[in-house]
């Protein structure tokens, strides 16, 4: 089946007892069991429930891989994938990456006595020379957050350390844009409350990988720690996927007209958008993915007064931290979600826009009558 068939079939045939067609949203905490120590496929809901694991097969077809793990936010997800972490071991992190992740990197690293080092992994002889055996795990993402950066997965799977994980957060791409797994990744990380949900409804994390000793590990922690994804999110996601397609050339319709929009206008420095042929890793975005999706971020003129300015004055864009959502949203990197840990790239005159599903008439309206009413 193809992915848009398999959004909305796979793993899940009308319910046997009542013939639903939508897969039933499953609450009980507890499951009944024959006999003490017979095997069974449910018996406590922090392991499994029938709605989650609907939802996990469903999306492992999507990413092509042969496991998933829904768990309740983006952060739980990055959470779990630390634990495979011993103290001592180096993580090799790109520089620029979401502020939640920079906070939980820093976290493990005071605790836990991990190391991380940041590089700009868009400079891949530098990169190479770094990838050394002592290397434990490598973390990108690719469309960076917020500023849209490209990572060349497929030469960095080939050049890393046989025994190091390369982790891959594809938040920005969803599996209809990119599967990095067929890139080479060992594991692919999504919020699954930005595209997935797409509704800004719902707060959830995916993780998708193939190794079976990953499976292990992971269900391990899962069980162990309990971050899972309750029956009603599973239910939302599940609900969500089957419109994901739609969603995302959608997304990339308005945003890459956007990008085009902005990039003329006289008071945007710059557009940081991997569609654009100016675009540094544009050739490279365009063999990994196929479709550049749904953010952009830019440059305005002059500095953080007349970034919060332009905010302030947006009427269809809403000024919110997130991203994803069939609403445009738009943030300011440098004093929302980046804040104390933003690097000297997050300036403030970065502007960051989650293009929605509006007519884009609308949409490029509402962003030159905010251009023009600040004062530069």
């Amino acid at each position: 089946m193809k992915f848009q068939t398999k959004a909305i079939h796979s793993h899940q045939k009308p319910d046997k007892q009542t013939g639903a067609v939508v897969t039933p949203i499953v609450t009980t905490t507890t499951f009944a069991i024959k006999e003490p120590g017979a095997p069974v496929e449910y018996d406590y809901s922090r392991v499994s429930t029938p709605t989650r694991k609907t939802l996990e097969s469903c999306f492992a077809d999507l990413e092509e891989a042969k496991s998933c793990l829904a768990l309740s936010s983006g952060c739980s997800a990055m959470h779990l994938i630390l634990q495979l972490l011993s103290p001592g071991d180096l993580v090799l992190a790109e520089e620029d990456l979401y502020g939640g992740t920079l906070r939980l990197l820093k976290h493990v690293e005071k605790t836990q006595n991990i190391r991380v080092k940041h590089i700009d992994f868009s400079n891949l002889s530098m990169v190479k020379s770094m990838l050394t055996n002592e290397v434990k795990m490598i973390w990108l993402e690719s469309p960076t957050n917020p500023l849209l950066k490209i990572c060349d997965i497929l030469t960095i799977a080939k050049a890393k350390p046989k025994e190091a994980l390369l982790v891959v957060d594809s938040t920005f791409s969803s599996p209809y844009f990119q599967r990095p797994l067929d890139l080479g990744a060992d594991i692919v990380i999504h919020s699954a409350t930005k595209y997935i949900g797409g509704h800004s409804d719902c707060l959830a994390g995916l993780i998708v990988f193939n190794k079976e000793d990953l499976k292990e590990k992971f269900e391990f922690f899962n069980k162990t720690i309990g971050p899972v994804l309750s029956p009603f999110d599973s239910y939302l996601l599940l609900r969500s996927l089957k419109t994901l397609s739609l969603r995302m050339e959608r997304h990339e319709k308005n945003a890459l007209e956007t990008a085009h929009f902005l990039k003329s206008n006289k008071r945007v420095k710059k557009v940081l958008y991997p569609g654009l042929p100016s675009h540094s890793n544009y050739e490279i975005a365009k063999r990994q993915m196929t479709g550049f999706g749904g953010v952009l971020s830019f440059l305005i003129e002059g500095g953080q007064k007349q970034a919060i300015s332009f905010l302030k004055n947006l009427k269809i864009f809403t000024l919110a931290e997130s991203l994803g959502a069939v609403e445009s949203l738009a943030e300011h990197p440098l004093t929302m979600t980046h804040g104390s840990h933003a690097s000297s790239s997050i300036t403030e005159d970065l502007i960051r826009l989650s293009v929605g599903l509006e007519d884009i008439e609308d949409i490029k309206e509402d962003l030159q009558q905010a251009l023009d009413k600040v004062k530069f």
